[in-house]
């Protein structure tokens, strides 16, 4: 093992100032911060947030074997080579940890983030990714073998002893690589690629970030539960746009530095008074940017015009220093200030005696809160090519968000939910994502405007089709759904919780000023059914959709600052002054009006077509139509058209081949329900016919 899992445990002297800035607060903990303390480590020993020694001891274990593998493929590969006798003795590879693991904060079932460091002539395209995969392939030990050559830092996910491990491999410009290497030290960077700089950068940011704390065991505490609560409130996710590991554990050591003597109590609390308050783009910053002659690229808003773009800046204090979240969205940004707003009224809350730990770590209600909702099904024949797949599918997700932002000029909101759905009813492998949808708010629009996002989803669809490995059965279906057409499998009991008395709705108004409350109060006196058509098996192009009953939407108050804490508010303004950046705007949170419209069927190959299916449309929601139910289906014509489009009497009369719309034609029939006669089959000619576009009325 490496030198990188020595412990920083000495105690930093008391005169030493950690970070860019004076701190906020050297204040001590009081009698009280001692005991929510220890209420806290009790609350998160209970969550089950801490792994057995047995596990541990196991994990040790695994770490052994895979250094004695990788030595020895070293060692067979420096013999292949024609190196020296001796060469091939003193040939060697070191493993280092790095991630959760290496900080110390990994719970039970995490996976370990590991860097093989090898030496010049063993490189990472053919010695690493082939002759190395084929090894750990041959072991019955290992299982779940997945190279990710092209991913941002190239990595090979596998399970050994049921173990999670994502390997990184790195090859620095030394014949032999020393046991005790320095992984910390800036000669490591010699000549190497920026791929290997990125993988060596894991464990020499973990190491850094150990060193730029004041109390490593205080940190750690703090760090495991924001973690626990970033999962919780559904904001977990590096991939999806908000923040993975790395991302929370800088913004930890962060307030570690402004509140050098805290426990882990203040810590939690004056985590979500600083990061409310703090005003980004201005980064976050353990230490100064280091300038190297090495010429690796740095960030620099000043120099590089894509740094500039970056929503929330977070930065690597290891050379090179990097920007960490740059997959941060304006509209993931936006759902964590919220989630950091709610936190801070939490933690007044506790601190007030009002509250107890346990409010801090109520689920997110994610499919209470929104009124449209994308849903991203991934199906496969079988679950190891599901894991592929949806692995693939998962890292462009947030490109979807991206490209919905852009193609609506920000005025149509995602909130991308990291978690996955599994619906158990399927018979082929699957698995679901949603998208939370809203107009975002303050927003004048004329009467009847639309959000058209077919042509998004389209694009989006192409490139995920694109997937170099893919596989027939391999298929992704997007479709628009409202939040009482949301399965069941997705909660946790299999159902929804009732609606709200009126009693109970009046009484959110009254405490809160969001219009959609009273309005979803108001309009929901009445239930109906939902009902589809359609088989329940992987030929479905959609999961079936039960009758759900209609929940409501919670929001929450802003919260103001306190007058105990303006001597610490302008602390946080000073380091915050302390970076670069300007202010930006904090994007609303007014849940979107209006009507749907969906097409969606079955696919083949990719492709999605149109079958029998028909989605009915919320007559209550349709604002400006005449609206007129025929033969148990809703049947929509919109009062400007006069009449019914080509594509409606294609549909009437049976005509599989002409049931979908060319893409072509954006504006056609945006506000028209069609309902289908006849069906399609996998003869038919496949066309790229999502339609999805969301009606917002004023």
């Amino acid at each position: 093992m490496g030198s990188s899992d020595q412990e920083f445990s000495t105690p930093p002297p008391a005169s030493r100032q950690f970070g860019i800035t004076k701190p906020i607060s050297t204040a001590g903990p009081t009698e009280t911060d001692l005991k929510r303390t220890i209420e806290l480590e009790e609350f998160l020993v209970d969550a089950g947030l801490h792994e057995i020694s047995e596990e541990a001891t196991k994990r040790e274990e695994v770490l052994g074997e895979i250094d004695k593998i990788v030595k020895s493929w070293v060692k067979q590969l420096t013999r292949q080579r024609g190196y020296s006798d001796q060469m091939v003795e003193e040939a060697n590879a070191v493993i280092f940890t790095f991630g959760s693991y290496r900080l110390g904060v990994h719970g039970p079932g995490a996976d370990i983030d590991t860097l093989c460091v090898g030496p010049s002539y063993v490189n990472r395209e053919e010695d690493f990714f082939i002759i190395l995969h084929d090894i750990l392939a041959e072991k019955e030990e290992v299982s779940e073998l997945q190279p990710v050559p092209d991913a941002h830092v190239p990595v090979m996910k596998f399970k050994f002893h049921g173990i999670s491990i994502d390997l990184l491999y790195a090859s620095i410009s030394r014949l032999v690589v020393p046991q005790d290497l320095d992984i910390s030290h800036g000669s490591v960077l010699y000549d190497v690629d920026e791929a290997t700089v990125r993988s060596l950068n894991g464990c020499r940011v973990a190491d850094q970030i150990l060193r730029l704390v004041p109390n490593i065991e205080n940190f750690r505490t703090a760090l495991r539960c924001l973690k626990f609560w970033a999962k919780r409130r559904g904001v977990y996710s590096n991939v999806t746009g908000f923040l993975g590991g790395v991302n929370w554990a800088l913004l930890v050591a962060r307030v570690c530095q402004l509140y050098p003597n805290a426990v882990p109590s203040m810590l939690v609390s004056r985590f979500f008074r600083v990061y409310t308050q703090w005003r980004w783009p201005n980064p976050v910053m353990l230490c100064a940017i280091e300038e190297d002659e090495l010429g690796f690229p740095v960030w620099d808003p000043r120099k590089n015009p894509r740094d500039r773009t970056h929503h929330m800046p977070i930065i690597t204090p290891a050379y090179p220093c990097m920007n960490s979240s740059y997959n941060v969205s304006t509209s993931t940004l936006r759902v964590m200030m919220e989630q950091f707003q709610i936190g801070n009224k939490i933690c007044e809350d506790i601190e007030l005696n009002k509250a107890g730990w346990g409010a801090l770590f109520e689920p997110y209600l994610f499919f209470e809160t929104y009124k449209n909702y994308l849903q991203v099904d991934i199906v496969a024949v079988d679950a190891e090519d599901l894991r592929l797949w949806k692995g693939w599918v998962e890292s462009r997700l947030r490109q979807l968000t991206l490209k919905i932002e852009r193609d609506t000029y920000g005025m149509l909101q995602c909130h991308p939910y990291p978690n996955e759905y599994e619906d158990p009813s399927k018979q082929c492998s699957h698995c679901a994502f949603f998208m939370g949808l809203q107009r975002k708010q303050g927003v004048k629009i004329q009467e009847g405007q639309q959000f058209d996002i077919r042509g998004t989803v389209d694009e989006f669809r192409h490139e995920v089709n694109m997937y170099m490995f893919w596989k027939p059965g391999m298929e992704l279906y997007v479709s628009h759904v409202r939040r009482k057409q949301i399965p069941s499998y997705v909660f946790p009991e299999g159902y929804k919780r009732p609606r709200p008395s009126r009693v109970i709705c009046q009484q959110l108004v009254d405490k809160t000023s969001g219009e959609d409350i009273g309005e979803e109060c108001e309009g929901g006196s009445s239930e109906r059914r939902l009902k589809r058509k359609g088989d329940a098996d992987c030929s479905g192009a959609r999961p079936n959709k039960p009758e759900k009953r209609a929940s409501i939407s919670p929001t929450h108050e802003k919260l103001p600052t306190t007058d105990q804490q303006d001597h610490e508010v302008k602390g946080i303004e000073d380091c915050v002054e302390a970076s670069c950046g300007n202010d930006k705007d904090d994007n609303a949170r007014k849940l979107a009006n209006g009507s749907s419209f969906l097409e969606c069927g079955e696919a083949s190959a990719g492709d999605l077509f149109c079958n029998s299916e028909m989605i009915k449309v919320d007559l209550e929601q349709f604002a400006g139509s005449n609206c007129t139910i025929v033969g148990g289906s809703q049947e929509l014509v919109d009062d400007d058209k006069q009449g019914t489009s080509p594509e409606t009497e294609h549909l009437k009369n049976g005509s599989a081949q002409n049931g979908v719309a060319d893409v072509s034609e954006p504006n056609l029939a945006l506000g028209v329900a069609l309902e289908a006669h006849g069906s399609v089959t996998a003869d038919a000619p496949q066309k790229p016919a999502l339609r999805l576009s969301l009606t917002s009325t004023a």
